[in-house]
């Protein structure tokens, strides 16, 4: 079955796109341990390690904003895009782009991954995934006008998706509000009978 990023490779390259490994074409980078006493609640950077929301803060960062990491430890095999400077812990592994694959582009590849790197965690005490599981995925390159312009269609269809869950959640809460109403009307409506 075709994920998103191939269906739209096949329209907009319908010649076929170069496949290469990331490990060549990427540096998969580990990233800093830090300890708990130099986390806090007011630093300026996110640190990650092991899932998909911050560890703490720190302030100082070794990754810039716009980067691509794959968990290692913990929620092994999650992949999170960060838009703004952060710490990467051991925790994590970044993927580092060269100038002819865009940054987005990636995150999503990495994405339509997710569940063939979930698979190659290594069990133990704590969970894990190998450097070389990223490295050897192969993505397609498609000129990087391409890249781009599949990062565009799905960047807009990532925020309509997020509007229609909000505005799901928002009608739902208020069928909850409107159920309570008429169940407590159902509930009284002895005393009003009778």
């Amino acid at each position: 079955m075709e994920n998103k990023i191939e269906k739209l490779i096949s329209e907009l390259c319908p010649n076929g796109v170069e496949f290469k490994e990331l490990g060549k074409v990427c540096k998969i980078l580990r990233g800093k341990r830090l300890t708990k006493k130099e986390l806090s609640d007011d630093g300026e950077y996110p640190v990650f390690h092991g899932g998909l929301i911050p560890l703490g803060c720190y302030d100082k960062f070794n990754r810039k904003a716009n980067q691509t990491m794959v968990i290692n430890t913990g929620s092994v095999g999650e992949v999170v895009w960060s838009s703004v400077d952060f710490w990467s812990s051991d925790g994590t592994f970044v993927v580092e782009t060269p100038n002819d694959i865009n940054d987005k582009y990636l995150y999503y590849f990495l994405k339509t991954q997710e569940d063939y790197l979930k698979t190659q965690k290594r069990e133990g005490g704590v969970p894990t995934i190998d450097r070389q599981a990223i490295e050897n995925l192969k993505i397609p390159l498609p000129p990087l006008a391409i890249q781009e312009e599949i990062v565009k269609i799905l960047d807009n269809f990532t925020e309509l998706e997020a509007e229609l869950e909000a505005e799901l959640e928002a009608e739902l809460e208020v069928r909850r509000v409107q159920y309570e109403y008429y169940r407590k009307q159902l509930l009284t409506f002895k005393e009003y009978a009778g």
